[in-house]
Parts: C-alpha cells; structure tokens; sequence
C-alpha cells in the first residue's frame, strides 16, 4: 500500500511539474529595468520639499492663495504635470474631475478637486493602470484647517510618488492607457478616491489596476528600527461588489483569496522579486490596516481592482499630529521622517509594476472551470487583445502564490489530465509575442477583473 501512494505521489507531482509540463519561461524584460534605473530620489524630494512648503494642505484650508493651503498645491501639481506634458510632446491629457461636497467631516460646501495626468494608450486605449496619492493634510483634529500641516509622508510621500511615475513612464509609450492620479479629501473621507472612481466610471475606463499609494516614504519604524528593504502590498479578499448568489457560490467553491485586487498583489509581488534589488513585497491580506482605510477603498466599492502600498514600518508620532515636542519627543509629520532613498524603491515598484502591467495584454476575461467527479481539469477563456498566447496556472488550496503552470498557446481551452479539480485552485493569464504576461485570472466572478451581476433570471 505504501509503494503504491508513492508511486501516485509522483504521478501527481510529474503532472503538475512546469517542466515536464514544457511551459516558457518567462521572458525578462529590458525595458523594466530600464524604467527602474530612470527613477531619481532626489527628484522627489523637491516634490515634497515643494508640498510641505504650502504649510497646509487640508482639504478645508485656503483655496485662493499662491502660496498657502491645498488650492496652491494643486494648481502647482498641475503645472508639474503640464511641463511633463511639453517634454513628452504633449504626451499627457490634464483633467480635474471635482465634487462639491458636504458631510461629517466637511461641514460647508466644498469643491474637492483631484488633478489627474491620463497618458492614453497606443493600443487598447479603454484599458487603464491608475496610481494615485492624495495632497491633502491634516494635524490632529481632522477639522483643524489652519495650523500647520506639512504632510511630508501622509502623504506628500504617495504624490511624489505620482510625479515620478508621470516623468519616467511619460518618456514610454505602452499599449494601455496610463493614469496619474493625485486626489484630495482622503482626509475628510476618501473623498478623491470617490471622484476618481466616478470619473472612470463616466469614461467607460476599463480599470485593470489601481496602485494607491500612501504613507510610503518612512522606514524607521515606532520601535527605532529602520527596515529598508520591504514594502506592505494591502489586497481584499472577496469583492466588495460581490453580490449575494456570487457570495454562496465563492463560499463553496472557493475564491476568498482569489479577487482581482488579490491577484495584482500578487503581480506586484512577482515584480519586486524579478526587478528590484533587496526590495520585496509583503502581502497582507487586509484590504487595509486594522480599522483604517484609503482612497482604494473607494475604488474598490466601484468595483475596480485596487491595491495599497505603505511602508513596512509606520512611526504614528509622524502621523495626524500637531507639531510639537513632549518630554523629548518630536510629534509630526516633517520631511526629517522621510527616507528617500527608501521611498525611491517604492516608486521603482510602482513605475515597473504599471510598466509590466500595460505592456502585457488584457487579463483573460470569461474564465471558467470544469471537472466535477472527473479525474481531469479543464479551464476555458475567451481571447483578448494583443495575446500571443495564455498559461494556465494551478496551486494547492493552502499555496499563498501560483505554483504551477502549463503553456496553452493561442488555444482558449486547456485540460489538465490527472489534475483533480477539488484538490487545487486554478487560474489563467494572457502572455504577449514578446514576454509581458497579465496578471492571473481565478474563474468565475469571484476573480473577474470587470465585475458583473448576477445574470437575468432564466438565463
């Protein structure tokens, strides 16, 4: 009896070895460390340094002045943005979608305005990569629109981050559209997020990803200790938008770590392991922090892929503080708590991340499984633009990341002989002529990168 499980044992790992399997390695791509070397830290730190200059940026603060409060700072964003555009030969569309908004945490109307540089596509133009950051600051009291907020990490840091990419992927042309997106009111309630999701919506953009970034330039943490060398990749498990009868089918058949959002984690992951030097990704598999959000979240209620980056190691005396100093210890958010060399990685990991991402095809769309009470697995897909050809992916049900794989060409159909179906979790991604590949598919609604409905009754 034992000579016989060992026997199925390698039966088992034969069938699911990628090697065996005759699977293409993945192509390494000159142009993502090219995209990776163009990045200048020191570059950033003129963004900040100019940011924290409008002494306050709350959502609530000055509008009319050149100088002072968040009306400045977005109109000096703009400008960033309109001579990236003159040096790209006018590369970049500037839009700022606003809302004028009242609320718990906005007791007047307000216009909220978010300043958006949209790079469109060569090719499938309707495909879009966002990342965003949001300019707007705050001190202790969220309603305390007056006193000094210099916001050099949350999140001045994520902006520069926005710049930077701008400048380096503006130099590139990519076959999705790519969009820079620095939003207000996070503070007040994720406010921008809202506008951004609304404005994409309006557009008809087929949002594939959504990075947001903030609080991404410290690196020494409450306890002292500096750690350099990661990042925090936040991804929700099932949807938001998930529907009641989506909810009981992904509750059986599995699919709570397998959203959209769960699966570019993912790809970032990958990304950071490939391209990046002593710099890796840590998945948490949180939408957010505990009890804590950001402007992701709204994109992630419209129903579009969405992720946050923050740094590995948060020192709360640098966050929603007043400035001052008590028995020795310095409160606020100040550029002396900004690591620039370590917020340079973080936006290496953005700019190749948007680079991969809109250089490979569209992520596979219609995939479905079968293989109830049969020995084999069989994944189906519909074909998208620009692939030359899709791999199927398979782990087992306990694996954080995808395992295994098998090259199915240009086909839209592939069977896994002796791959048992309840014993593993199966996706698909798309691959070009030249290497890029999408990120992975799960089947079914549960990891559909364009949300849907239920379908009509009877259908």
């Amino acid at each position: 009896m034992r000579v016989v499980s060992i026997a199925l044992f390698g039966a088992c790992l034969a069938a699911a070895s990628p090697t065996l399997a005759q699977t293409p390695a993945a192509a390494e791509q000159p142009l993502l460390h090219t995209l990776a070397a163009e990045v200048q830290p020191e570059r950033m730190r003129g963004d900040i340094e100019a940011l924290v200059g409008f002494g306050t940026r709350h959502t609530l603060s000055e509008t009319r002045s050149e100088t002072r409060g968040i009306g400045a700072a977005r109109r000096w964003t703009q400008r960033q943005f309109e001579a990236m555009s003159r040096d790209c030969g006018g590369c970049l569309t500037i839009a700022t979608p606003s809302d004028t908004v009242t609320g718990p945490r906005v007791p007047v109307p307000t216009e909220v305005v978010d300043v958006l540089a949209i790079q469109r596509g060569t090719g499938d133009p309707n495909r879009v990569i966002i990342i965003s950051g949001h300019i707007d600051s705050r001190v202790t009291d969220v309603m305390n629109f007056t006193d000094d907020a210099p916001g050099a990490n949350d999140d001045a840091s994520g902006v520069a981050t926005v710049l930077e990419a701008a400048r380096v992927l503006s130099k590139h042309r990519f076959d999705a559209t790519l969009v820079f997106a620095v939003l207000s009111g996070e503070e007040q309630g994720l406010l921008g997020g809202k506008i951004l999701a609304d404005y994409a919506t309006a557009q008809g953009w087929q949002v594939e990803a959504n990075l947001n970034n903030d609080i991404v330039g410290n690196s020494q943490g409450q306890s002292g200790v500096r750690d350099t060398t990661r990042v925090r990749v936040f991804s929700e498990g099932t949807k938001t938008v998930e529907t009641a009868a989506q909810t009981e089918r992904r509750r059986y058949n599995g699919g709570e770590v397998d959203s959209s959002s769960r699966n570019l984690a993912r790809f970032i992951d990958g990304i950071a392991d490939r391209y990046l030097i002593n710099f890796d990704v840590e998945l948490i598999y949180r939408t957010d922090r505990y009890g804590r959000g950001g402007d992701q979240v709204a994109m992630l209620r419209a129903g579009f892929p969405a992720v946050r980056l923050s740094e590995g190691a948060e020192n709360y005396d640098r966050q929603h503080q007043d400035l001052r100093t008590e028995d020795g210890v310095v409160y606020g958010d100040t550029i002396e708590g900004v690591d620039f060399d370590y917020l340079g990685q973080v936006a290496r990991l953005d700019i190749v991340s948007m680079g991969a991402l809109a250089s490979a095809p569209s992520v596979p769309t219609g995939v479905t499984i079968a293989g109830a009470v049969k020995p084999d697995t069989t994944l189906s897909w519909s074909a998208v633009p620009g692939a030359a050809g899709y791999r199927v992916w398979w782990r087992a049900t306990t694996a954080p990341q995808w395992t295994y794989s098998r090259w199915a060409g240009p086909a839209t159909q592939l069977t896994l002989p002796g791959i048992v179906i309840d014993d593993w979790f199966f996706g698909v991604s798309a691959v070009s002529a030249d290497g890029f590949e999408s990120p992975v598919v799960f089947p079914g609604p549960a990891g559909a990168f364009v949300s849907v409905g239920d379908p009509a009754p009877g259908r």
